[in-house]
């Protein structure tokens, strides 16, 4: 690990973002340790910071350009803002649907066709939330030129469709709940982050 990645999550160890226990995770799988970005990102000149160490690995791919960054909600709002704020470039989110469970723009938000952008996120666990922001933007026009997040869970190995950068990889246990071995142990599991599973 870069002596980077770990001055991050040393930051989550002190901030109270490296959690431990048994977690249910938004993709629904099961895991022994959460990281809670929102317990660092509350922090403005962390969220600072992370923006801008994540504009740093965005930058070969983005040079001379001010990129949309798109987010999906919650989770990505701070970091894809301050990501945005250091590109120099703006800032959009998407949402889930209530009735559909579907990510996708509301407020007014748009991609124009061609628009270059950057999808953003916190963690990346399956890959799931990413692949389903670059969908929307690819409905819209826009033009998907990486992906990004704080934490990849996945250890490097997850494919969201277009090349990816992260701040810290880490590879984490998470298991469906049938073959959890936390399950097995009785020990309940808990849901920490926005979205219900």
């Amino acid at each position: 690990m870069t002596p980077q990645a770990e001055t991050i999550l040393e930051l989550f160890r002190t901030t109270g973002a490296y959690l431990q226990g048994h977690f249910r995770l938004t993709s629904g799988l099961h895991s022994a340790e959460y990281l809670q970005c929102a317990l660092v990102l509350q922090h403005p000149r962390a969220a600072e910071r992370l923006g801008q160490l994540m504009a740093e690995q965005l930058r070969p791919a983005t040079a001379g350009m001010r990129p949309l960054v798109v987010s999906p909600a919650i989770g990505g709002l701070i970091i894809g803002h301050e990501t945005a704020r250091a590109l120099g470039g703006r800032h959009i989110f998407t949402e889930r649907d209530p009735a559909t469970g579907k990510m996708t723009l509301r407020r007014g938000f748009t991609v124009p066709a061609g628009e270059n952008v950057v999808v953003v996120e916190d963690v990346l666990t399956t890959g799931g939330t990413t692949k389903d922001v670059i969908e929307v933007v690819h409905q819209a026009g826009g033009e998907v030129l990486r992906a990004a997040c704080i934490i990849d869970r996945s250890g490097g190995r997850v494919d969201v469709g277009v090349p990816r950068v992260s701040l810290v990889t880490l590879k984490v246990a998470a298991h469906y709940p049938s073959e959890c071995p936390l399950c097995a142990q009785g020990i309940p599991a808990v849901k920490p982050g926005s979205r219900p599973v």
